[in-house]
């Protein structure tokens, strides 16, 4: 939910500022620019919470907190290629592909209940997965519309 909140606010802000600064809306630079801030946000919590995000995985994925800290990585980077003009589609494809690998990892944590901030099994149930798959096809479409699609 959070990452959602980061990413909607900062598009609404970054609309507004371009909209009072440049007279236009630029929809496709608000929406890298939310991404991008909504990717750093997110990635600040494979570094903070890392026990935690390492529960998500599963027992067969060994290096679970050296994967969490290069899928944090991974999030900052894609933060920053999405704004080199000759690698934004690249980044937003590859960024889509992350989006797809990563779902599996979220659909564990839900069915074992891990809060990945406290590092519990005390977390959602089966029925944040309601919420959660429609966010990744969210992500994927914002990043479709905003750094793929002209």
């Amino acid at each position: 939910m959070k990452p959602l909140i980061v990413l909607i606010s900062v598009f609404a802000i970054s609309l507004l500022v371009k909209k009072i600064f440049n007279g236009n809306f630029e929809f496709a630079l608000s929406g890298r620019i939310a991404m991008s801030a909504m990717l750093l946000f997110t990635a600040i919590g494979h570094f903070v919470f890392t026990k935690g995000m390492s529960m998500m995985l599963p027992d067969f994925i060994t290096f679970k907190t050296e994967t969490i800290y290069l899928t944090g990585l991974i999030e900052i980077a894609a933060a920053v290629g999405l704004f080199i003009p000759n690698f934004r589609a690249v980044t937003a494809w590859l960024l889509i592909l992350f989006f797809i690998l990563i779902l599996p990892a979220n659909i564990y944590a839900a069915v074992k209940h891990i809060d990945y901030q406290k590092g519990t099994f005390g977390g959602h149930d089966l029925t944040y997965l309601w919420f959660r798959i429609p966010l990744q096809v969210l992500f994927i479409t914002w990043t479709y519309l905003s750094a793929i699609k002209r």
